[in-house]
């Protein structure tokens, strides 16, 4: 009876949600007499004070983001109708939804005009690095959009007359983040339309304010001020501040105002508040629909996105993994195999017995991964042998007597267990969390050895070797050179590896510094028995002895693996080839091996064969991305562009295309189960990659059990990643992002652009403004500013293609779908076709290149005006590769500046910027003369500019946009001028893809100061002297940043210029003893 009572409590609970409507109704909207909200990327409709909804929309894109025209009649939102993210309008008795809006930058709805015959909208078409986002308006009647004077906007609205508009500054980077104080987590900003004054919403804790909306001359938005998202209203006219909801389990996500209510959504369900009275409801909405997304189907199994993939052990099938099953592909002859058919389970890393009967893999079926064992035709159940610690495993190998599987964990420990006790025993584990993860398990031939890579303190890899009988490991390299990817011999004579020399700066991988240096490897072996002769002595022809020659090829066949450590440093052999960038080893018939070698502009890899006995390396493959032998070492499986093939690994080198395999594999996809999984998979994630052990003190189990009923409720993957996303933000940490997965497949038809800022006047085009990029970069010319086409600022362009173009047609609209192809272009500089001329230039598909040097040039001019040429400026995008590139630019062409300004505004971040902090806190030690012109002199060190800095920050810098400026300040290089950084101070790398080929990042690496103590993250760095781009000074032209920066450095230039000393007098060093 108890057993009973318990499945009708199950059952009721698992329905009680249900009850309560459909969950996951998100971005409301409302009106006098209907709700609008969005559920499976699609809106949705319904009378206020009913029950059930209807679709408003169907299109296989995303619909998102709609509001109430002021009328309620009509529904404005971002769809994804016509291969872009455009604005569209449909009405709310239903109809064909009506664009408004040609770009290829997306534009995202935030409402409407006061006299509802425009809608407002935020975009990032003109965007530059202190101004991504702007908010624009498009008419009803169609148009070009034009941009409201507010110079950077992101999330906001117009009040009910027009004349003031509340909102946030910038999108957030990372919106799930729970309890963020950093950077972006910004007030409401209320701007004057008029004057364009400023008042900002008070933000007594750094908490982050979002979502405003105007309600009867009020501010409603979202706060995080007490560790949840609650709605709070500001009044304008006595500053009144006041918290309106008091949500303590779910965030208050979104809302937005109707005529006598707030809508907003919270737990998944929407509520309706009377902000009069504070009384909120919950409304019980039931969504009913095809959902043919969430339906299963058969999807065929594309070549390129097959992993982990290996042979059985003659070759005559190759073995897959793909979205959580595991497939067989044969050589020639058959059909393939899907062995494990396991929707909602994830099946990993596929690996064939020796024997060829058995197939291993990880497999999360009871909850967590366990080691599964199964048959090679998939008929039987499997063995399941539960492994110590549960989390993800990696690189299953089996050992050649079939007893063993070697793998490695998340945290970095190499295991190998025994197949027929379930035993498992741990071998070693790496020294450093390194996202590259070179310690990967090779058997010997006789099972007797686990050989490996392991980083050591000085973050160089050594090669070891683990006994299995003794349970001892030791260490083949001396750790003076960087070791990797070892492969033994058939034989069993000798080891394989790669070895570098000049791999030094590259241990700090993390940091710039490590970016120009090139590091090469090249091939090394290791005699491992102390008598094993040298392959590489002189040889003589000679009569053989045919008796020595018998008992040489009987020890060949009957001896173990001996390795004989004493005196084994002396019997590592550099192999002839030449030092490249070689990437990994392949292990190859006996005598041979097998190495992948990255070319500069080549795609894929070069594979390499060499044999031992020749003495020679040849070019077997071009263009591989992976390869892997056969356990009998007779042939080979590659994959290329995308095709996979098996040829023979002892044969002349194969042609391209060779022993291509038939792929024409196929699954039945249950999104529903697969979307449970993905859930779970995502809490693992969190779990077990993240960077501390306690998920920063978080109830990880009980959160668990918060958002999966949420799940249940899911009918398309933008929702599920919505739920993922949110999962994450309860880690409380930055770069918790979840992006991609299995979404429909919508045709991008790009818009081409002209590279021109164009104005509306007397209902014809104008060009306001030409984008000429620069001649040092061709990713960013100008279409209109080549040389010869003799367009100029103010000419109209009158027809496009032949099609007339006048108000109120929108001049985007003739560009759809000519991204990238000539153009014709009916130009003159009065609004008429008379003496008009016809000119052919290319749209390009993006203005952001053109843009960014527009501003970075133009702030550069600006800094030299201000100080009057003293002044080098410096623009700092990112710390990855373009940011390298930029900041020696900009740094070296300027070195005979006094001073500079440095700008790292919008840093997206990338590496450690040790090499930028390195070379600006260089001092000037002494000169070396010129015998030329004046005789200016050589600095030593040679390179450098000498005199004070400053360096501007903002919120949008971030992760290595935080580090910067941290070393900057920590090295006292010179003051920070700005606004709060990000944040965002994790390292993330390693963690897997979900099923789908989805993702979720959970930090790996977190910083922390010399003193002991968590820094940065969370919090960002505080400029020294704060300064916010007000935006009336914007719409002056002005930036004020910029300018406290120049005369910031020039205060200092007072007392700090650094003046080069002239050469002195020419020495007199002749001497000689003095006559008589």
């Amino acid at each position: 009876m108890r057993y009973l009572y318990l499945l009708v409590l199950t059952v009721f609970l698992g329905q009680s949600t249900w009850a309560q409507g459909t969950r996951l109704l998100r971005q409301p909207t409302i009106s006098q007499d209907k709700i609008v909200f969005v559920y499976a990327d699609d809106l949705w409709i319904l009378n206020r004070g009913e029950g059930t909804a209807q679709r408003l929309t169907s299109a296989e894109g995303s619909e998102s983001l709609p509001h109430f025209s002021p009328d309620g009649s009509q529904v404005a939102f971002t769809g994804q109708y016509d291969g872009n993210t455009d604005v569209y309008i449909v009405p709310t008795a239903g109809g064909e939804p009506k664009r408004l809006t040609w770009h290829s930058s997306p534009d995202f709805v935030q409402g409407w005009t006061a006299d509802g015959k425009s809608v407002l909208f935020r975009s990032s078409r003109d965007g530059r690095p202190t101004q991504t986002n702007k908010l624009y308006t498009v008419s009803l009647m169609g148009g070009l959009p034009k941009s409201l004077a507010i110079p950077r906007a992101a999330y906001g609205e117009l009040s009910g007359k027009g004349d003031y508009i509340a909102y946030t500054p910038i999108t957030g980077w990372d919106p799930e983040w729970r309890n963020y104080r950093g950077g972006q987590a910004m007030p409401i900003w209320i701007v004057n339309m008029k004057n364009y004054k400023l008042k900002r919403v008070p933000q007594p804790d750094q908490e982050r304010h979002l979502d405003p909306v105007w309600y009867k001359g009020q501010v409603y938005f979202l706060s995080e001020r007490d560790y949840a998202s609650n709605i709070w209203s500001f009044n304008p006219r006595n500053d009144e501040l006041k918290q309106v909801t008091f949500h303590k389990d779910f965030d208050v996500k979104s809302l937005d105002a109707g005529p006598d209510a707030i809508i907003y959504e919270q737990g998944g369900w929407l509520h309706e508040l009377k902000p009069e009275t504070g009384a909120s409801k919950q409304l019980a909405v039931e969504v009913k629909g095809d959902f043919h997304w969430a339906r299963p189907r058969w999807e065929d199994v594309p070549g390129s996105r097959l992993a982990n993939a290996s042979l059985s052990p003659t070759g005559k099938r190759a073995l897959f993994e793909y979205r959580g099953d595991i497939f067989t592909v044969p050589k020639e002859k058959g059909d393939w195999r899907n062995l494990t058919q396991s929707p909602g389970i994830a099946d990993r890393y596929p690996v064939w017995s020796p024997d060829g009967q058995k197939i291993a893999w990880f497999s999360d079926k009871t909850g967590e991964y366990t080691l599964m064992i199964g048959d090679q035709l998939g008929l039987e159940e499997p063995k399941s042998i539960t492994l110590p610690n549960p989390t993800f495993y990696f690189n299953p190998t089996w050992s050649p007597d079939g007893k063993y599987i070697a793998y490695t964990d998340t945290d970095y420990n190499l295991w190998y267990a025994n197949i027929e006790s379930g035993s498992v025993k741990k071998a070693d584990t790496d020294r450093f969390a390194h996202p590259n993860r070179s310690m990967n398990p090779v058997w010997s031939p006789d099972s007797r050895w686990i050989a490996y890579a392991r980083l050591l303190d000085n973050q160089f890899k050594a090669i070891k070797v683990h006994q299995v009988e003794t349970g001892q490991t030791y260490q083949l390299t001396d750790g003076m050179a960087d070791a990797m990817s070892p492969v033994w011999d058939e034989s069993g004579k000798y080891l394989y590896f790669l070895a570098s020399i000049n791999f030094g700066l590259n241990t700090g991988w993390l940091d710039m510094s490590s970016y120009d240096p090139s590091t090469t490897y090249r091939p090394y072996m290791v005699l491992l028995g102390k008598d094993t002769p040298s392959p590489f002595l002189p040889e003589s022809d000679e009569e053989p002895d045919p008796e020595e020659d018998k008992k040489d090829k009987k020890a060949d066949k009957d001896s173990l693996v001996t390795i004989d450590i004493p005196g084994l440093a002396r019997r590592i052999l550099p192999i002839n080839a030449p030092s490249r960038n070689y990437v990994a080893m392949v292990a190859g018939p006996a005598g041979k091996f097998f190495y992948m070698e990255a070319v500069d502009n080549q795609p894929g890899l070069s594979l390499h064969r060499y044999d031992i006995k020749k003495q020679e390396s040849k070019l077997f493959l071009k263009g591989v991305n992976q390869a892997s032998l056969s356990h009998d070492h007779k042939q080979l499986l590659y994959n290329s562009r995308g095709s996979w093939g098996i040829v023979s690994a002892g044969g002349p080198p194969p042609k391209p295309g060779a022993g291509k395999l038939k792929l024409n594999l196929r699954m039945k996809v249950e999104p529903r189960q697969e979307w449970a999984q993905i859930y779970k998979e995502g809490w693992r994630y969190q779990r077990d990659f993240l960077y501390v052990d306690n998920v920063h003190g978080a109830p990880w189990n009980e959160i668990y059990d918060w958002y999966r009923p949420w799940v249940d409720h899911v009918r398309h993957r933008t929702d599920l990643n919505y739920i993922v996303d949110i999962l994450g933000g309860e880690v409380a940490v930055g770069h918790s992002y979840t992006r991609g997965g299995d979404f429909p497949d919508i045709d991008r038809v790009f818009i081409g652009l002209l590279g021109v800022d164009l104005e509306e006047v007397n209902g014809y085009y104008r060009i306001k403004k030409i984008y000429h990029g620069e001649n040092w970069n061709p990713a960013a010319e100008g279409p209109l500013a080549i040389p010869g086409l003799e367009v100029k600022e103010g000419d109209y362009i009158l027809a496009i293609d032949g099609q007339s173009l006048k108000a109120p047609i929108n001049p985007f609209s003739l560009l759809e779908g000519k991204a990238d192809r000539q153009v014709k272009l009916l130009v003159n500089n009065r609004p008429s076709e008379e003496n008009a001329k016809l000119i052919t230039i290319k749209a390009i598909r993006s203005e952001r290149n053109l843009r960014y040097v527009d501003w970075v040039e133009g702030n550069r001019r600006k800094v030299d005006s201000l100080s009057n040429g003293q002044l080098a400026y410096v623009y700092v995008p990112n710390t990855s590769g373009p940011g390298f590139t930029s900041f020696n630019r900009y740094y070296f062409a300027q070195q005979n500046k006094k001073g500079a300004v440095i700008d790292e505004r919008n840093n997206g971040g990338g590496s450690a910027a040790d090499y930028m902090v390195d070379v600006m806190a260089r001092k000037l030690h002494g000169y070396f003369n010129s015998k030329a012109s004046d005789r200016r002199p050589f600095t030593t060190p040679m390179a450098g500019l000498w005199g004070p800095k400053v360096m501007i920050i903002n919120e949008r810098a971030g992760s290595g946009g935080d580090l910067l400026p941290y070393l900057f300040r920590k090295m006292e290089i010179g003051p920070l001028v700005g606004t709060r950084t990000w944040g965002g101070l994790v390292g993330t790398w390693d963690t897997p893809p979900f099923l789908d080929g989805g993702r979720m990042v959970a930090p790996r690496g977190g910083f922390f100061d010399v003193d002991g103590e968590w820094a940065v993250e969370g919090v960002g760095i505080a400029p020294d002297v704060e300064v916010i781009q007000d935006p009336a000074q914007v719409i002056q032209g002005r930036d004020p940043q910029l300018e406290r920066a120049v005369q910031e450095a020039l205060k200092l230039l007072k007392t700090e210029s650094i003046e080069l000393k002239p050469e002195p007098a020419a020495p007199v060093r002749w001497k000689r003893p003095g006559k008589g």
